[in-house]
């Protein structure tokens, strides 16, 4: 990006196009990049950015996609990795006085940062990157207060985070102190009622045929609701920080051409892998099948036509595998078929798996579990947990929760939650630059299945696939990391 800019030719006082296109960098990764055991600066979303370019080559704007954030990192970190950059940036600058308001200590004081027990990253300013992720703002049109706006949601995600969930009653109810200070602080941050909150942390109403009650929770269920509440915050800020990363990138006038990056997460195999691993490898077997069919099936096929000498390379069809995945009663499929059940579970959901796929060349059950299943991989084999697919798939929240946060006092969080302003997934809108599929687009999912994260992230892939297919491919293969993160000798 930063060579385009600079062979772009702009004169001294005109590269302020080039300069939000950089600008969009620091702010993606504050928000979308965290530490792993293998990457001190891992991409934990996919992005898709298309930059626009002038008849004589200037850059004329840029247009970013992005797929499936990794939400589950915001309250969890394996072992030696951390949570979301901005975190830790915000927790390293909480003694400046304008954040003072925002109640940060160190980031091991906090339990949605601590987890990984690797607060810090060797030879990494937190602080030094905030400023850059502020300077990067500001040159994107979001000015000082909105900032601000938006630093106090993440911090508000914090404290809640720490928010003490008591058990009562034999483990079958819960409560939370009215005086728990980071409750107080969750609240206050976000312009909410403090007694509406504390109450459906802890309480569901349930509605049935004949009368609508509210019920108390126990601790563990209404730990996994504050959880999900946290989740769902920070993925709605982080797609509204796309948008406005597209409002300020977007050219006046359509672009005569462009240069599209992807920087998508690669194949991933974890000792634990869950759903978000199973999702970045069927992306991965999609973007293998693309690459197969463009630099082996078709460039063989032009040989062949002009009739010139040539032996036939032979290469793995993963078209089996993707089927597999996404065809109809495929994994996905018996997904979002348990996830509308009432009382779908993964257990039911695995037991559908070995009915349905068990004994087939690719998928396989290991004999000593029943909640796992085996994707033979174009790359690998991959075990993956069933434990919180259905979960995961659903991406539920409890509605009494957001509807204390519809009725913020804070412009920002009234907007990222208010009916009128519900956003589509960032990556749902068609590029604005049209390309021709060099073939059909697959048929849409059932739409029953469109709440779900599976479906979405599907949806996602097939617009992915039919701009890589309807522009010429050249593709700069990513070096695979490694535990060590240097290069090998």
């Amino acid at each position: 990006m930063r060579f385009f800019a600079a062979a772009g030719g702009a004169a001294p006082g005109e590269t302020a196009v080039e300069d939000k296109v950089l600008a969009s960098n620091p702010i993606m990764e504050a928000m979308g990049n965290a530490k792993t055991t293998r990457n001190d600066n891992s991409s934990r979303f996919g992005k898709y950015i298309e930059i626009g370019f002038e008849p004589h080559g200037r850059i004329a704007g840029a247009d970013v996609r992005t797929y499936l954030l990794e939400k589950s990192r915001v309250v969890f970190q394996a072992e030696g990795e951390r949570n979301y950059h901005v975190f830790y940036q915000l927790c390293a600058a909480a003694g400046l006085p304008e954040f003072q308001e925002l109640g940060l200590t160190r980031a091991d004081d906090f339990f949605y940062t601590c987890q990984g027990a690797a607060t810090a990253i060797d030879g990494v300013d937190d602080a030094a990157d905030l400023e850059k992720t502020r300077r990067a703002f500001g040159l994107l049109g979001v000015e000082e207060p909105q900032q601000l706006s938006v630093f106090k949601i993440i911090a508000a995600i914090l404290h809640l985070g720490n928010v003490e969930i008591r058990a009562e009653r034999d483990g079958e109810a819960c409560s939370v102190a009215s005086e728990d200070e980071h409750l107080k602080r969750f609240c206050g941050l976000l312009g909410l009622e403090h007694g509406p909150m504390e109450h459906w942390l802890c309480h569901r109403r349930l509605v049935t045929a004949a009368e609508t009650y509210v019920k108390s929770v126990a601790a563990e269920q209404a730990a996994a609701a504050r959880d999900a509440l946290a989740k769902h915050i920070y993925a709605r800020l982080f797609r509204w920080l796309v948008e406005r990363v597209n409002r300020a990138l977007r050219s006046a006038a359509p672009p005569r051409s462009f240069i599209g990056v992807l920087d998508i997460y690669g194949f991933e195999t974890f000792e634990v892998n869950s759903f978000e691993q199973f999702c970045i490898n069927y992306a991965n077997e999609k973007l293998q099948q693309q690459f197969n069919s463009h630099v082996f099936k078709l460039e063989q096929d032009e040989y062949v036509k002009e009739g010139l000498p040539w032996t036939l390379i032979d290469f793995c069809d993963n078209q089996a595998c993707i089927d597999l995945i996404e065809a109809k009663l495929g994994i996905l499929d018996l997904l979002d078929e348990e996830c509308k059940l009432p009382k779908g579970t993964d257990a039911k959901w695995a037991q559908k798996l070995y009915e349905r796929h068990g004994g087939g060349r690719h998928f396989g059950k290991p004999r000593l579990s029943a909640l796992t299943f085996v994707v033979a991989h174009f790359a690998a084999a991959v075990e993956y947990r069933c434990e919180g697919f259905v979960e995961k798939n659903r991406d539920t929240v409890h509605e009494e929760q957001l509807d204390v946060l519809k009725g913020s006092q804070c412009p920002l969080v009234a907007e990222l939650f208010g009916d009128a302003k519900e956003m589509a997934a960032a990556g749902a809108r068609p590029s604005k630059i049209s390309v021709r599929s060099a073939r059909p687009a697959p048929k849409g999912v059932n739409k029953e299945h469109r709440e779900t994260v599976g479906h979405q992230f599907r949806a996602s892939l097939q617009l992915l696939m039919a701009t890589l297919d309807g522009t010429t491919p050249h593709y700069v293969r990513c070096i695979k990391p490694n535990d060590r993160k240097l290069p090998f000798t």
